[in-house]
């Protein structure tokens, strides 16, 4: 019996989005609630489970595709078994082959049976890599596009063999001689459309304005390495610096109740709340889940929460909820190794901090010059809302917590 697949229901305000992917291809099995499809909306990437157990029939509509929710994207042979492989024919005369011909190697799935997303695909073929040579860390062990970078870095990838089919989804053309100039033209997502959008219409509609310091992070990574081990023994989570970081903020959003405020028409929202947006890297690209009323949490509880959402963002498991609201954001470049930034506010918010790599510097400390481990912050803020005074002296609030972290606990 034919089953319609269509687009569930997508979240709060969200009516369509994009066929990332198909998991499925017609003809393959499908197992209940197995994910066939991914889709992009404009926050998070969506599976689509199988309403029953058959067989993947049709596509109705192919990947790149904008769909409506509730439109019809398959159709599933409920109840049907998937047609066997058929093996390959052994050679007729595989005996008699001469002794000097190594026998096959027993070989791995072929790439063209890994499923892949169109980024991660990209990235397979721009290094000429096997896929089913990397192990994958996202839902059902598919591919992330860290999966592969991290596999190119520590140089486990292996390349794509290069008597691979010419249909096949790793195969490689033989490198022209001379420099190349190809060009390679991609669709963009949903998320990077959506993301483009916000931030123009940040610069458009917000005063934006930048103020910096930099802060001594000695105190913090002191603690980090005398509490490291009893911490994670605790509470089953490593100590990392954005706990110190989003507790110090909580403290100066306290402070200065400005920086998490918001304009609404001609008034101003003020928020008692902290709610934190804070950037985790996701398959598709940075995405940005909020840590609801942070300043009720303890350290450890940030953490928990952080780590939570970097696993399922890397399994593409986070939901339009886990994305919805947020009063101040705090951005942290310096884990891809940022000197120095100036962060764009994700409206309606009016401020964001953005937080950079750790670098011995020399600096004067009582008269004398010792190096000491430095970071640069920066906040950004909507000047239409927030004063030069008020931008600075919640800078400083968070640099003397942050050089103190003793005040995080007496709340200075």
């Amino acid at each position: 019996m034919a089953t319609e697949v269509k687009v569930p229901v997508l979240g709060e305000s969200v009516s369509e989005a994009t066929v990332g992917a198909w998991l499925k291809q017609p003809g393959e099995a499908v197992a209940v609630d197995e994910p066939i499809a991914s889709l992009e909306t404009d926050k998070v990437a969506v599976d689509v489970p199988s309403p029953v157990a058959g067989v993947m029939s049709q596509h109705i509509v192919a990947e790149g595709d904008t769909v409506n929710v509730d439109a019809l994207i398959a159709i599933i042979d409920e109840g049907a078994t998937a047609a066997a492989k058929p093996a390959a024919a052994a050679p007729a005369k595989a005996a008699a082959a001469p002794a000097s011909t190594p026998a096959p190697a027993a070989s791995a799935p072929a790439a063209a049976d890994v499923t892949l997303s169109p980024a991660v695909r990209r990235l397979v073929l721009e290094h000429g890599l096997d896929p089913s040579q990397i192990k994958g860390t996202g839902r059902d062990g598919r591919l992330t596009k860290d999966d592969v970078l991290t596999a190119v870095n520590a140089g486990t990838a292996k390349a794509a063999d290069a008597g691979a089919g010419a249909g096949g989804a790793t195969s490689v053309a033989a490198v022209a001689s001379g420099p190349s100039r190809a060009q390679e033209r991609v669709k963009m997502t949903r998320l990077r459309k959506t993301v483009a959008k916000r931030l123009k219409e940040a610069q458009d509609t917000a005063a934006l304005l930048t103020t910096f310091n930099d802060v001594d992070m000695s105190a913090v990574i002191e603690t980090r390495v005398k509490y490291k081990d009893l911490f994670e023994k605790k509470h089953g989570v490593r100590l990392g610096f954005m706990g110190f970081f989003a507790k110090a903020v909580c403290m100066a959003l306290k402070d200065v109740p400005a920086v998490n405020a918001q304009i609404e028409g001609d008034e101003i929202v003020y928020n008692d709340f902290a709610d934190i947006s804070v950037a985790v890297s996701a398959p598709n690209g940075l995405v940005v889940p909020v840590i609801r009323n942070a300043e009720e949490m303890s350290v450890a509880t940030i953490e928990k929460t952080i780590g939570d959402f970097g696993k399922r963002a890397k399994e593409g498991a986070l939901t339009m909820e886990d994305m919805k609201g947020g009063t101040f954001t705090i951005s942290n470049g310096g884990v891809f190794g940022s000197l120095m930034s100036t962060p764009i506010i994700n409206p309606p918010q009016s401020a964001v901090l953005g937080l950079h790599r750790i670098e011995d510097r020399p600096v004067v400390v009582n008269g004398e010059i010792v190096v000491r481990p430095m970071m640069y912050l920066a906040l950004s803020y909507d000047h239409r809302l927030i004063d030069g005074r008020e931008a600075v002296t919640f800078l400083v609030a968070v640099k003397n917590a942050i050089e103190d972290p003793t005040r995080l606990l007496i709340d200075l």
